[in-house]
């Protein structure tokens, strides 16, 4: 194995931060650990006083937690998650009700061939607290960014960012000046509105509530266990292992008075006599829109500042995750000189069209599990004895999603299409839209397929902080990687793998530091410097 020294991302001027993060949820702090791992110094700023205390997102599905594996995070967050038996849907009419229907969050409720992990259910405040401490990099709660400046230029000639914020504890209002700035700041995004970016898409879908609460629940759903039951009342979920529920129901008139106790005792049903302990409420609105642009200069928007999802199919935290896991690589590239800042360029042509497919399937999964809603209310209506069951308006194929979570496809000058490595410069095959089925290929610009390299190491264990070179001959490629003045190591692929990646015995894959492939050569090439040029043309630059 070939392992080049990483640089320290040490050579920035002190009073010049090269990156400020702005949002402490999970998509920042997760950029907070990923950008610390490559050696850049950040600062992360949170309007609130401390991380939410409410459950909010609630899935972590299988792409997420292979990016948590990379930081070796993902065992962590399982154990203190839900069983995968959790990993299911069930429909009632009431939530003492049986059954009329149920789905599989697939990936989740058991191991998946495509991936070396599962996905798990869990909630947001159970995961947060395991992001904030996965970096030492400062973090500044109850701080709100107020005002932004890109300073000695415009736009993308901007050399800084002058960001003003303010404390809320003291009042003090402080400037930082930042090489580039993250916006993680939700929905509502601040930074967004400063900017004046637009928003496309359905935009606001209404108005709701989630209630957490305590409860003894377990004559209904301990011998049925869900990660969410959706009812004709509501929506209700478990929040931890140990106790505790949530429901999310649309926000009633009178909110500001209401008996939130006797609402959600309502909600239960009739014949559901237990008390209820109402713990916290919050109100919040459920978006649904695409940021018309994902970079403004050195800001860029990722997670719910740059798109909102409703939350049918646990898509928008999720989506978030992997925009940071996109950009992180390729802003600690250009800080730490190995990269050209032409290379931020291919955030948004990436990303951007994930976020809409990712949005359109979103809104689509919301109407499907409402269809299921609408057909339960039929049967009702008809009269006589209900059916026990309900047929589901999709396949088990089209509700697993697994080709949107692994199947993403990127197109950029960061990806060089099959042919190209080599030097032909016929059109590379657009990208393909795999929608919720799964197929796995080594094509460049898909993600690299999970292969296991030994029992217990898969091959996306062996990418990093570094760009990975995979082959079935590493002597042959050795002596050009070692010349290469980028972070790289070398893999062995083995043999048994070569066809499924549609390599010859001397072919490699290149694939970048957030797992997608950038370049794939069937054979070795003829040049000594294809290696070089390859990484030269993906990162926009040739270092030393």
């Amino acid at each position: 194995m070939t392992d080049m020294p990483m640089p320290d991302g040490g050579s920035d001027d002190d009073d010049l931060l090269p990156v400020l993060i702005v949002g402490g949820g999970p998509v920042g702090l997760t950029a907070r650990a990923l950008l610390e791992r490559w050696g850049v110094r950040t600062l992360l700023v949170e309007k609130h006083a401390e991380l939410s205390p409410f459950p909010r997102s609630r899935l972590v599905n299988v792409r997420s937690m292979e990016i948590f594996r990379g930081l070796g995070l993902a065992d962590g967050i399982a154990d203190a998650a839900f069983a995968p038996r959790y990993g299911c849907i069930r429909f009632r009419d009431t939530l003492h009700d049986r059954d009329f229907a149920r789905a599989a969050m697939i990936g989740v409720d058991a191991p998946v061939p495509e991936s070396p992990v599962t996905g798990v259910v869990t909630s947001q405040d159970r995961l947060e607290p395991t992001l904030l401490g996965a970096a030492r990099a400062p973090m500044r709660f109850g701080t709100e960014l107020v005002a932004l400046d890109q300073d000695q230029g415009q736009g993308q000639g901007a050399e800084s960012v002058v960001a003003s914020l303010i404390d809320h504890r003291t009042g003090a209002e402080t400037r930082v000046r930042a090489r580039y700035v993250l916006a993680t700041d939700g929905a509502n995004s601040t930074v967004r509105r400063l900017l004046g970016i637009g928003t496309a898409g359905p935009g606001a879908l209404g108005d709701f509530t989630t209630v957490v609460f305590d409860a003894d629940l377990d004559r209904w759903c301990a011998e049925r266990p869900a990660g969410l039951y959706f009812t004709t009342h509501g929506l209700f979920a478990p929040v931890y292992p140990e106790g505790g529920w949530a429901w999310f129901a649309p926000t009633p008139e009178g909110a500001a008075s209401a008996d939130w106790p006797a609402l959600v005792s309502r909600a239960l049903g009739s014949g559901a006599d237990v008390p209820v302990d109402v713990v916290r409420v919050q109100h919040w609105v459920m978006n649904a829109f695409v940021a018309e642009r994902l970079r403004h200069g050195r800001i860029l928007l990722a997670g719910d500042a740059a798109h909102a999802m409703p939350i049918t199919g646990g898509l928008g935290m999720n989506t978030g995750l992997s925009d940071v896991h996109n950009l992180c690589w390729k802003l600690a590239g250009v800080l730490n000189g190995w990269a050209d800042p032409g290379l931020l360029e291919t955030y948004e042509a990436e990303r951007h069209p994930v976020a809409q497919r990712t949005l359109q399937q979103a809104v689509a999964n919301a109407q499907l599990m409402m269809r299921v809603q609408s057909r339960r209310r039929e049967q009702l209506q008809a009269g006589g004895a209900a059916p026990d069951r309900v047929e589901l308006p999709w396949t088990e194929r089209f509700f697993a999603q697994l080709g949107l979570l692994l199947g993403v496809t990127y197109r950029s000058t960061a990806v060089l299409a099959d042919g190209d490595a080599d030097g032909d410069t016929s059109p590379g095959t657009e990208p393909s839209d795999s929608g919720t089925d799964y197929v796995l290929t080594a094509e460049p610009g898909h993600r690299m397929p999970h292969l296991w390299l030994t029992d217990h190491r898969s091959t996306l264990d062996a990418l990093g902080e570094w760009f990975s070179l995979l082959t079935p001959d590493p002597a042959r490629w050795e002596g050009q990687a070692a010349a290469a003045p980028w972070p790289l190591r070398v893999e062995t692929l083995p043999g048994e793998h070569a066809d499924v990646c549609g390599l010859g015995p001397h072919g490699a894959l290149l694939v970048r530091p957030d797992g997608h492939i950038a370049a794939r050569w069937r054979d070795h090439p003829a040049s000594d410097s294809a290696l070089h040029h390859v990484l030269a043309s993906v990162t926009g630059s040739t270092p030393g």
